[in-house]
């Protein structure tokens, strides 16, 4: 069975203590960079978490 490869998993790192928390799904097409505000449990508030390189 052949699987489509059109999305990639890639991994969401915390600004400000640099500490890796969520993974997502981006599409293989989308080169900029994800940012999203989540909370971290490290630092126990909602901060920017942007995609990191593997």
């Amino acid at each position: 069975m052949a699987t489509n490869k059109k999305k990639k998993r890639i991994r969401l790192v915390c600004k400000d203590c640099k500490k890796s928390v969520y993974f997502t799904i981006k599409s293989k097409g989308v080169e900029d960079k994800i940012e999203l505000s989540k909370f971290c449990k490290y630092c126990k508030k909602h901060t920017i978490h942007k995609e990191a390189k593997k």
